[in-house]
């Protein structure tokens, strides 16, 4: 019996410690530049780590995406940041300070207007980028040699849908954002009624007046798509797919939608079965922090520290906000730890450090940090929620209006205008972060909802990865409606039916009754 023991451990490594069946599956990956490339690395990490094989196509030009790396190998391809300017984004934070000085209903059009003109350059640019791509013949066999088992990319930009719809691969999407407005929008439906359209910075309890404003911003929207978007890819799509294909039935066919959102910080409505969400994914527990930045948390005491970031894209606002911020800064009892790059403010206070780079996610998680002054961006959202630290939200650009507005409706989070920010202003909304306690016990409650999950968000992006790479694709998650036109999908051609059967009904008993009164006019004019 004792001799069996050594042969029965034996057998249980083996089974615990032998390899997935998909385990060194080649993945290609089109990742997205900025801060949508720090999520995609902790994925590609994760996937590196269990033994797949990466390949990432990358701008020679990529601002953030490094072209050596020990967990992938990189091809250089032309991509949106050849042709674009990370200054690009500073000129239109000007422009969207303005549409700001509008009436709260004007404005968000104004900003899509805005939107609108980048996009139809940016969507040209893309078209171009993926047409060069797919006429290299060379190219192209390179990629089919190696015989790729997925597709994962971001479908903010549209080369890896294009790419991997092309190569007829399994396509697994990283995806918020897609095309003009949140994932959700594109695979799910959505009505107007209480799913906030992007952009319109609503939540889901509106009064007439807002469900006015976002059936507006659907159609606007709408018609973005349909006269905006899709005519950039019109000729590629004639030339390398088949008849009648359209970016929307691209990206729809996608197998698995890795959404980085979930329902403790959305607002509840309608998903789909290949949707899966990984909101939070990125977040982790606090590192150490260097000796210099610990030596100034510590250096705070019972007040603790205020950290401030307005993430990767927009590196400065205009000189008299951040004068004023950093004025405002100077009477709080609070350290601060402020990410800038520009000309250092003149009012800077003594309690103020100033650095060109913070590991947010390890100052979030410090047990001296008391609030967190963010932009809205995603990953600084759901870090925030991670921690537990209130947050005050300077949102400038895209989505960071609509982000910041979910944890302000959830009592977590107050906003201020960047358009006209005042020392006194921003100075008492600090000050209501970090001395009224329904914020920090609001947000904490979000906290513990967040990891108050069966499975980690990081498992579950790899798992259903890799379900994908096992079953070859997820196609019976997909729903038929795609395939459905306009007018059979809200059913008017059985409503247009039913109103001709009781149209007809009603004029045959019209008929019927005109029939029969002549009959008896007829009789009474006999007998008489």
């Amino acid at each position: 019996m004792s001799s069996m023991i050594p042969v029965f451990l034996t057998g249980l490594c083996f089974l615990l410690l032998r390899p997935t069946c998909c385990s060194g599956s080649k993945i290609l990956v089109v990742p997205v530049d900025g801060s949508h490339w720090i999520n995609m690395e902790v994925i590609l990490r994760e996937l590196h780590s269990r033994g797949h094989i990466l390949t990432v196509l990358r701008s020679a030009k990529s601002w953030y995406i490094p072209s050596n790396s020990t967990f992938y190998t990189s091809i250089n391809v032309p991509m949106l940041e050849d042709e674009a300017d990370m200054n690009y984004y500073n000129k239109m934070l000007i422009d969207v300070m303005e549409c700001r000085r509008w009436p709260n209903f004007i404005r968000t059009f104004c900003q899509q207007y805005l939107i609108t003109s980048m996009l139809g350059m940016g969507h040209e640019i893309l078209a171009r980028a993926a047409a060069t791509m797919l006429d290299d013949p060379v190219f192209v066999k390179k990629l089919q040699d190696t015989e790729f088992d997925l597709m994962l990319t971001d479908p903010a930009l549209t080369l890896g849908i294009l790419l991997g719809s092309y190569l007829k691969l399994p396509i697994v999407f990283n995806v918020r954002w897609i095309n003009n407005g949140e994932g959700h929008l594109t695979i799910a439906p959505s009505p107007v009624s209480y799913v906030p359209v992007s952009g319109s910075e609503l939540h889901d309890k509106m009064d007439f007046l807002e469900r006015t404003k976002n059936m507006l911003h659907y159609f606007y929207n709408a018609a973005e798509q349909h006269f905006i978007i899709n005519p950039a890819y019109s000729d590629l799509l004639q030339r390398h797919f088949p008849p009648g294909t359209d970016l929307l039935s691209l990206e729809r066919a996608a197998d698995i939608w890795l959404v980085r959102t979930n329902f403790v910080f959305e607002f509840p409505r309608p998903t789909m079965p290949n949707v899966v969400y990984i909101g939070g994914f990125q977040c982790k527990k606090a590192r150490p922090l260097s000796a210099e930045l610990e030596t100034f948390m510590q250096s705070s005491g019972e007040h603790g520290v205020v950290v401030m970031s307005l993430g990767t894209l927009v590196s400065a606002l205009p000189y008299e906000v951040t004068d004023a911020i950093a004025a405002a800064f100077a009477q709080l009892p609070q350290k601060v730890v402020w990410r800038f790059v520009g000309e250092k403010p003149p009012s800077l206070g003594n309690n103020t450090l100033l650095v060109n780079w913070l590991p947010q996610n390890d100052l979030l998680g410090h047990p001296k940090t008391r609030a967190f002054v963010a932009h809205g961006g995603t990953n600084g959202m759901y870090e925030a929620i991670y921690h537990g630290v209130p947050v005050l939200g300077l949102p400038l650009l895209f989505d960071q209006f609509d982000n910041v507005l979910r944890l302000k409706v959830r009592g977590a989070a107050r906003v201020v205008e960047a358009k006209s920010l005042t020392k006194e202003e921003f100075l008492e909304a600090l000050k209501d972060i970090l001395e009224t306690p329904s914020y920090r016990n609001n947000i904490q409650r979000l906290s513990q909802l967040q990891r108050d999950q069966p499975m980690s968000p990081m498992d579950t992006a790899i798992f259903w990865t890799e379900y994908v790479i096992r079953n070859k694709g997820a196609a019976h998650l997909q729903s038929a409606a795609f395939s459905l036109s306009w007018y059979s999908y809200f059913c008017l051609d059985v409503a247009a039916f039913i109103m001709a059967l009781i149209g007809a009904f009603v004029w045959a008993s019209v008929l019927v009754c005109r029939i029969l009164c002549c009959r008896r006019s007829r009789r009474k004019t006999k007998a008489e």
